[in-house]
């Protein structure tokens, strides 16, 4: 087994980026960050509070108000968005290698994720040229067409879970539209979010476009949240916290964009191929060390093949390789901090007396430190047990048996939960159907979570409130202007008081 590496060049100290410069907290707080390997310090970071929140708002606005960035063209800003993926492809390794470091991600997966955040950047360079907006002839009346603008200052806030990509899926089309972004990462992983700064400099991003502020949600995430120059704000979070930023917004009537928590169904019909069934379901809960929130974390399988499906998905689940997040062999990492281990390791003890255990159940025995959990299956799991309805965010899964197509979509709907769904049968009737009748935002129909950039990503119930990709990104990122110019005679218009 690969012994864990630290890498080099680790930075000493995590600053701000406001207006251009590397910064500290105005007060000088600072938070400690973690390796989750073995949970001790590597560095610290600046804590933001409100009057950082402040000062970088200000640099934004004046930046929107002022700077070039708005008002260039979009072929110019699609050249610097491409220059910044030209630059993240070229430092993949390097970025993987430290947001491997920074969150217990395998080195595999984060070598993926770097790249989708060159891949996100250019979607949008490419989408913002090729727009085109709606143009209505009223005929002999009028010629209607819609103007796009961006609205100002975008609030940004971003989990720990994949943060570098998911950084990029909020950057890319908020800077792409010409709006300037404050952005907000998850404190237990500042290190990748520190890089963007070099990396737009380089790329020719004019300054106070880009801004970073570090520290706590309740800190620094809910000062963003309730300044008033913050038209935009949107959260990939988890939906207790999206609540809480639903209120704070509401007395400004912000735009929001909330990508929230999700409890997603896996559901395995008897007609189905198992053996894909099983690959795809274990990859669809064990990757990312589970940490997604689109995991397929609730199996629901016809009862004619329950008993064989649990058997080859727990023999199948022993040897998904747990290890150091370095090492290229590991298929799960540690998950990204202690609080989050103990989380995931209460619904471990919790799963124990609600589901017959299959498969893991605690901490892998040649890990005796670090955030290391086995993956944990558990089958005959009871629809109102705790650990079918609640989110774990870790590599559990819950096994539960359905007898009929009206049951398992019950089931299936059965969580206040709504935001992805993977439905395995060859009956192409039943897929569709299902498809439309089960409550989520995204289904996969014997498919693995495979996303296309263009289509709408979001989720319904407590998964979420609106949805960003493709077009619906620059719906949300632009202020959609009708003009209407006559094409008729004036005397057409009707005539008040003129007798």
């Amino acid at each position: 087994m690969t012994a864990s590496r630290i890498p080099t060049d680790l930075p000493d100290h995590i600053q701000h980026y406001i207006d251009g410069s590397f910064v500290d907290s105005v007060d000088g707080d600072t938070f400690d960050v973690l390796d989750p390997v073995t949970n001790k310090t590597y560095t610290t970071a600046a804590a933001g509070k409100k009057a950082d929140i402040e000062l970088a708002v200000a640099a934004a606005k004046r930046a929107f108000e002022e700077g070039p960035w708005p008002r260039m063209l979009p072929r110019e800003r699609s050249r610097v968005l491409h220059r910044i993926a030209d630059i993240v492809e070229s430092r993949d390794a390097r970025l993987a290698e430290l947001e491997s470091y920074d969150s217990g991600l395998p080195i595999t997966q984060a070598l993926g994720q770097a790249r989708r955040a060159a891949e996100n950047f250019r979607f949008f360079a490419d989408l913002i040229v090729a727009q085109a907006d709606d143009a209505f002839k009223v005929p002999g009346k009028q010629m209607n067409y819609v103007n796009r603008k961006p609205i100002g200052v975008a609030g940004l806030i971003t989990p720990w879970n994949t943060p570098f990509m998911l950084e990029s899926w909020k950057l890319g089309p908020a800077l792409a539209t010409g709006n300037t972004v404050v952005l907000k990462p998850a404190e237990f992983t500042p290190l990748s979010a520190s890089l963007w700064a070099g990396i737009f400099e380089e790329a020719g991003l004019p300054r106070g476009v880009f801004n970073l502020v570090n520290g706590l949600g309740e800190d620094a995430g809910d000062a963003l949240v309730k300044h008033p120059d913050v038209p935009l704000i949107s959260f990939t979070g988890e939906s207790r916290t999206g609540q809480i930023i639903f209120g704070n917004a509401a007395p400004f009537l912000k735009g929001l964009s909330m990508e929230l928590g999700g409890k997603s169904p896996a559901v395995v019909f008897a007609d189905a191929d198992i053996e894909a069934a099983v690959d795809a379901t274990i990859f669809g809960v064990f990757s990312l060390n589970g940490e997604r929130c689109t995991a397929g974390a609730r199996i629901l399988v016809e009862r004619s093949v329950y008993d064989d499906f649990v058997e080859r998905y727990a023999a199948q689940a022993k040897r998904v390789k747990v290890g150091y997040p370095n090492d290229p062999a590991t298929e799960v990492g540690a998950l990204v901090h202690p609080e989050h281990y103990e989380k995931v390791m209460s619904y471990v003890e919790i799963g124990k007396t609600e589901g017959r255990l299959v498969a893991g159940g605690g901490r892998p025995n040649e890990f005796p430190e670090g955030n290391f959990v086995q993956p944990t299956v558990f089958a005959d799991v009871s629809p109102d047990a705790r650990i079918f309805q609640e989110e774990i965010f870790g590599p559990v899964v819950a096994i539960t048996p359905f007898d009929s197509d009206e049951e398992a979509l019950a089931l299936a709907n059965n969580t206040r939960y709504g935001l992805a769904a993977y439905i395995w049968t060859n009956d192409l009737k039943r897929a569709h159907n299902f498809a439309g009748a089960v409550e989520a935002g995204m289904v996969w129909l014997n498919s693995n979570n495979v996303r296309d950039l263009r289509t709408p990503f979001g989720g319904v119930k407590a998964s979420g409130l609106g949805h960003e990709g493709g077009y619906r990104s620059i719906d949300f990122y632009t202020d959609q202007q009708s003009v209407h110019i006559t094409l008729a005679a004036h005397s057409h218009n009707p005539t008040f008081g003129k007798n």
